[in-house]
């Protein structure tokens, strides 16, 4: 009996130090991009890696924002085409703007770190 107790203990010990998935509800993280994908033209696929990105519901993409993070292009929620956690795919909007500029993505009102990135002509 105290094996299998013991054994119940430290199975529960191993559970709680198990990751678990950002809960978006009251996010106190700040997302973190890590990388984005080249360059593409208008049509194009942009992907977007990173941390805590949350999900469509409560998550949006701004594009052609200063380096504060302030102002630009949002996309619409009709360009995802996947969005989870740690990865976004986005079909750039035919009325993007080009030329280099600042992305991120805000989570629950909180605004990611930034990263540049250019939609070609």
């Amino acid at each position: 009996m105290r094996v299998f107790l013991a054994s119940l203990l430290f199975a529960g010990a191993l559970a709680s130090c198990a990751p678990r998935e950002q809960v978006v509800a009251g996010v106190t993280v700040t997302p973190v991009l890590v990388k984005l994908s080249e360059p593409a033209p208008r049509g194009g696929t942009l992907t977007i890696q990173g941390r805590y990105l949350g999900g469509p519901q409560t998550g949006r993409v701004r594009l052609g924002a200063s380096e504060t993070g302030e102002g630009g292009y949002l996309f619409p929620a009709a360009s995802v085409r996947s969005w989870t956690d740690s990865e976004i795919v986005l079909t750039i909007p035919a009325d993007a703007p080009t030329g280099g500029s600042w992305l991120f993505v805000e989570v629950a009102g909180k605004r990611s770190t930034g990263l540049p990135y250019s939609v070609r002509p």
